[in-house]
């Protein structure tokens, strides 16, 4: 089980709602503090409400892809804050089923905003050593499956999480001298609220396809809850595939 202090302090961008919401309440649990980023406060309330050790679930209301290019300076101001950090986890991410015929150039620029600039720009700041505690330092990027498999009418999410993916392998490559992991998990469809919202015919079509049936949310938290911890100090490059085998 991995271990935490409290006063190893980790960013969880995406924590209202779904996998960013229980990677929180993992973190929280096992002895960490968590600084909680999501546009809604309300809901962020309740989440530390919920949280085991709510003294150590600190609140920060803010829309990531609104201001992404001033990133690392909102990064710079939390350290200032709350001191420096032992890792972050972007759990934002948006995205629907839609034809490329129907796609237009807003579109592409609002998905990758979230889904690549914002995680992207997210990691830069964690390349200053100046934010972070060094060595056993970890930050993890939820990717998707969605960039192999590469099925019809997501052209535009799935380039998003390639991006991502391929730019995490990058930089983690660069960082591994300042003692700075980075990793990608990459879901099947999991039963979020996102899912849900905008692609809930996803889940009814693919359900056949995982013969241990449909993951949850603690499916993915405990993959990357163990990613932050120092249990796995001597991982990173790497991108992990949670698909209940779906895609081999």
């Amino acid at each position: 089980m991995p271990c935490f202090s409290f006063d190893q302090r980790f960013i969880v961008a995406g924590a209202s709602h779904g996998i960013g919401k229980d990677v929180s309440l993992l973190l929280n649990e096992y002895g960490a503090s968590v600084i909680c980023i999501a546009r809604n406060e309300k809901v962020l309330s309740i989440l530390k409400d919920e949280a085991k050790y709510p003294e150590y679930i600190f609140i920060e209301q803010k829309d990531l892809a609104h201001d992404v290019e001033h990133i690392p300076t909102y990064i710079r101001q939390l350290k200032e804050k709350y001191g420096k950090f032992q890792g972050m986890a972007f759990c934002a991410g948006t995205g629907e089923v839609k034809p490329v015929r129907a796609v237009d150039l807003d579109e592409l620029r609002k998905v990758f905003e979230i889904n690549f600039f914002a995680p992207y720009m997210m990691a830069k700041a964690f390349a200053d050593k100046r934010i972070h505690n060094g060595w056993g330092t970890s930050c993890v990027f939820i990717s998707s499956v969605a960039a192999i498999r590469c099925d019809k009418g997501q052209s535009v999410y799935a380039s998003s999480k390639a991006a991502l993916s391929a730019s995490v392998k990058s930089i983690a490559r660069e960082c591994a001298s300042l003692g700075v992991r980075f990793n990608c998990v990459s879901p099947s469809a999991i039963n979020t609220r996102l899912l849900h919202t905008n692609s809930p015919e996803i889940l009814e079509k693919q359900a056949e396809l995982y013969p241990m049936g449909v993951g949850d949310v603690r499916d993915v938290s405990n993959l990357i809850v163990y990613l932050l911890s120092n249990e796995a100090k001597w991982i990173t490059t790497q991108n992990y595939i949670i698909d209940c085998g779906a895609i081999l």
